[in-house]
């Protein structure tokens, strides 16, 4: 690979932050995806979850 040194023109050309905020999109899109599961979740009527290591949960009306 050979560098070469960029001009003053050709830097201002370059943008940077596009990887931060493709991160932070698809971050609150999890957060999203994951608010609408829990609350279709524990808005059922009657439910249960069972998490790894022992843990279960209930609920009914």
């Amino acid at each position: 690979m050979k560098y070469e040194i960029m001009s003053k023109q050709e830097c201002d050309n370059q943008y940077v932050g596009e990887g931060i905020t493709l991160a932070a999109v698809m971050a609150i899109a999890a957060i999203a995806v994951m608010a609408v599961v829990v609350y279709r979740l524990f808005m059922s009527g009657k439910g249960n979850a069972a998490i790894p290591g022992g843990w279960k949960f209930s609920w009914a009306d």
